[in-house]
């Protein structure tokens, strides 16, 4: 913004008068304008980098279809292409200055584009910055266009650039809880439903279940974006296509393929395609699922990691900087925490883009700028989560093996494995029994004579009880029941056990 101080400047004019405008400065006067009128987000729409270079592809598309048709002359067109490859490079970045919020239906952001590259373009030519007379930013640069057009397919080619960052992260993390699933594959634990025990698993299948959620919205990322594919350029103002030349739709989405390398269609009916933003409620909604599913995992890291001494203290997060102003020695799981907060955004986010979309209005939507905005901060916020979600954190958790095996050989869950051999109401008897005593249920079972050791241990194999190994052969170990206590048999439903008189 340095330029808005610079003490020599350049006059340009505009229909509302003049304005003064700093002389190195590549924007012009539609810029200066909106710069004072939307003092709002405090943020320019070079905060986000992918918006800026599909806008270059868009105006690049444009001036090669418009010089295809002959709209466009050659010296012209070159030099505006010339420059937009530049900008697609990351050059002048810094010159998109309007704030992300913006009135107008983004026509500040076209105008913002269109007077930066016509300025480098002059400025390539060996014209001074401004010489509007020799490449104008409404008669070459936007020939053919319209903000309503290029605006909307400028935010569809944005969100699949940035989606590729934000697929390659959530990819690196799931591969991490995977290597996870395998590092912890031996280690059994207590599974819990409705926060209370159930039955054992592995904490290698708890944290490759991270891995495959993750991998299942990656896949619906992937068909979102599909529909991004359809874009309006041609369109012009409303759909009808107002001095846009025969030929040039079919040239600009010749071009923007190529420019761009996605598989861009044009809308079948333009009018429609202008109005309609709900392609962006189905996005953001996939955007929401993915948030939604990053901050349930992180829930449960917190709850796993919670203690050290008075939680479930089952595994350790990486210690990542001191907890509290004044309990020495604390550490808060601060990742997780701020993963879930990010989804919080995204969530609310995707309200408003909601409400943007419902309150488009005839022919055009105005609020395509703050449902741009919501959905280019969701997918960097998503993205830059997850990246620290796998560096600083899961990479480096490990198992507190030892307590685990603690409370599997303490727990009275394994009582569902043994219910199908005992009966129900045995196993419900003998659970009660367990938790008030703090006896091991392997004990009261072979204490009294329900099954002997060999076929306790038999069912009770820990890659049996978390699913590892082949299914437990329930008949046959009734059968070896019955055998050893016929008369304790009824229906074939499992040991009928009669008390023991007391002694």
């Amino acid at each position: 913004m340095s330029d808005f101080l610079s003490a020599q400047t350049r006059t340009e004019t505009d229909s509302l008068g003049s304005v003064e405008i700093p002389a190195s400065a590549y924007w012009g006067v539609h810029t200066a304008r909106a710069h004072e009128n939307f003092p709002i987000a405090r943020r320019p729409i070079s905060v986000y980098p992918d918006f800026i270079r599909a806008f270059a592809c868009v105006k690049q598309a444009a001036a090669r279809a418009n010089l295809e048709i002959g709209a466009l002359d050659e010296q012209r067109a070159t030099l505006i292409d010339r420059a937009c490859e530049e900008i697609k490079t990351g050059m002048l970045h810094d010159q998109f200055v309007v704030g992300v919020i913006q009135g107008g239906a983004g026509t500040s952001t076209n105008m913002n584009a269109n007077e930066v590259i016509t300025n480098r373009a002059l400025e390539l030519a060996g014209h001074a910055k401004g010489d509007y007379s020799f490449i104008n930013p409404n008669d070459h640069t936007n020939h053919s266009q319209s903000t309503n057009d290029t605006y909307p397919t400028a935010i569809k080619i944005a969100l699949a650039f940035s989606l590729d960052n934000l697929l390659d992260e959530l990819g690196l993390l799931a591969e991490s809880f995977a290597a996870k699933g395998r590092e912890f594959s031996h280690i059994i634990k207590v599974g819990r439903t409705q926060m209370q025990d159930a039955v054992p698993m592995t904490l290698g299948q708890e944290f490759n279940a991270f891995a495959v959620t993750l991998r299942e919205d990656i896949e619906r990322l992937r068909d979102a974006v599909t529909l991004l594919r359809e874009v309006n350029m041609g369109a012009t103002a409303i759909g009808t296509g107002i001095n846009a030349p025969k030929g040039y739709k079919e040239a600009v989405i010749k071009h923007l393929r190529e420019i761009t390398e996605l598989e861009l269609v044009t809308a079948g009916d333009l009018v429609e395609s202008t109005s309609d933003t709900g392609v962006f409620v189905t996005f953001s909604g996939a955007l929401k699922r993915s948030a939604l599913k990053l901050s349930k995992i992180s829930n449960d890291l917190r709850l796993l990691s919670s203690g050290p001494q008075a939680g479930f203290g089952e595994i350790n997060l990486p210690a990542r900087q001191a907890g509290s102003s004044i309990m020495p020695g604390k550490v808060n799981p601060v990742i997780p925490e701020a993963v879930t907060q990010v989804a919080y955004s995204v969530a609310g986010a995707d309200v408003t883009v909601s409400m943007a979309v419902e309150a488009g209005q005839l022919q055009l939507n105005a609020f395509e700028p703050v449902i741009a905005h919501s959905l280019f901060q969701s997918i960097t916020w998503l993205a830059r989560a997850c990246q620290t979600l796998r560096v600083n954190c899961v990479d480096g958790i490990t198992a507190n093996e030892a307590r685990l095996e603690d409370m599997v050989s303490r727990s009275v869950t394994v009582i569902t494995a043994l219910a199908p051999v005992i009966g129900y109401a045995e196993a419900a008897k003998l659970a009660k029994e367990a938790l008030a005593t703090n006896a091991k249920v392997s004990e009261l079972v072979t204490s009294r004579g329900l099954l002997d050791q060999a076929q306790l241990d038999d069912i009770l194999q820990p890659s049996k009880l978390a699913g590892l190994a082949p299914e437990t052969d329930v008949i046959d170990v009734i059968k070896d029941a019955a055998v050893a206590a016929p008369e304790k048999v009824e229906d074939g439903k499992g040991p009928q056990v009669t008390k023991k008189p007391a002694k």
